[in-house]
């Protein structure tokens, strides 16, 4: 049996303030999706509206503007797929082995929120599949919770782009909240790297998150260990 893995990126642009551009981090797409195309995993994009999903300006450049970022955005058949994103109410969970949910500082506006992406999240994790995310896309687990009311990453092991990190590329005065603080508050046992903005990803049953940019490829080669 193929497996399919759902991947989840942002509708947003910008920041609170519309002068400050922000979208998906296309790296932490690209490193996951060539590792899952690698071993012939089948791949979906979905968005919390359906549609485009505009990209980070930031992530177009060095260091993480790498040969498969430049490649998607080279490809106007991949470009399409971030055109044209699935909406969650076209997604049967049930179709799903994984879920991957990207970053980029806009996912922290629209991935909390989405009730549908929430229902996936729970619907997989519940029947054993794979619940990932990298950088910011944590944000999406934040409110999601399992049929027994309980926060999924209460009393698990969660990384994620770390506050220190968000100090050092100078926009914790744009961002609306502090994520590494907001998993916390819900129980969740939040791990960094000791340095910044180094590959680093943490495996807890079936819950694999990675924190940064750097550590889509780690994130997503442990994710397809596990599946």
């Amino acid at each position: 049996m193929t497996k399919r893995v759902l991947h989840v990126v942002t509708n947003v642009g910008h920041y609170d303030d519309p002068s400050h551009p922000t979208g998906l981090w296309l790296s932490e797409l690209t490193h996951a999706y060539h590792v899952f195309a690698e071993r012939g995993f089948e791949q979906t994009i979905v968005s919390p509206q359906g549609g485009r999903s505009p990209l980070e300006p930031r992530s177009l450049k060095f260091p993480s503007y790498d040969k498969t970022a430049k490649a998607w955005r080279a490809d106007p058949e991949r470009m399409a797929l971030l055109e044209n994103t699935s909406a969650p109410g076209e997604i049967d969970s049930a179709d799903f082995d994984a879920i991957y949910f990207t970053g980029g500082h806009a996912v922290m506006y629209d991935f909390p929120d989405s009730e549908e992406l929430q229902r996936i999240t729970r619907e997989i994790f519940e029947r054993g599949g794979i619940v990932s995310s990298v950088c910011h896309g944590y944000c999406g687990l934040l409110n999601t919770k399992l049929s027994d009311g309980s926060y999924l990453v209460a009393g698990r092991k969660v990384t994620g782009f770390a506050w220190r990190e968000e100090v050092l590329a100078k926009v914790d005065k744009l961002v609306p909240y502090n994520a590494e603080e907001e998993m916390k508050k819900r129980g969740a046992l939040y791990e960094k790297a000791k340095l910044p903005f180094v590959s680093y990803a943490v495996v807890d049953g079936n819950l694999v998150t990675g924190q940064n940019p750097g550590s889509a490829k780690e994130t997503a080669k442990k994710v397809a260990e596990l599946l």
